[in-house]
């Protein structure tokens, strides 16, 4: 039989202005080590510090603009694109339009605090 989930788990996030995470498949709120599906709400002027994680990070824009500085550039993923981060990947996600953005974020395996390597601040 399939398993509802009824809800996500809100998850604390870095950066510097309140983020809400909601996941729904997980570490936390399903038990899942294997994947992580999160819907994440970034207020303009959210900007969380850089990271190097060892999981693959699918990201789906649903509304607004989610900057994503890399070793060597700055792109802007925008409403209807999406964006695929391997391993190892230096990354610095960030909202600097108004409006913030919403997306989803699926982390194989599953996003796990020891796992991201933040940078130190």
């Amino acid at each position: 039989m399939p398993e509802l989930i009824a809800a996500p788990s809100i998850i604390e996030a870095a950066g510097t202005k309140p983020k809400i995470i909601e996941e729904y498949t997980g570490r936390v709120n399903s038990g899942h080590s294997s994947v992580s599906v999160a819907r994440m709400q970034a207020p303009e002027g959210w900007v969380e510090p850089g990271q190097r994680p060892e999981f693959e990070e699918i990201t789906v824009v649903l509304q607004g603009t989610l900057r994503v500085e890399f070793e060597g550039g700055v792109m802007d993923v925008k409403a209807g694109q999406a964006l695929v981060a391997k391993p190892g990947e230096w990354l610095r996600y960030s909202c600097p339009e108004p409006g913030g953005a919403e997306y989803i974020a699926v982390c194989l395996p599953a996003f796990s605090p020891d796992a991201v390597h933040r940078d130190v601040e």
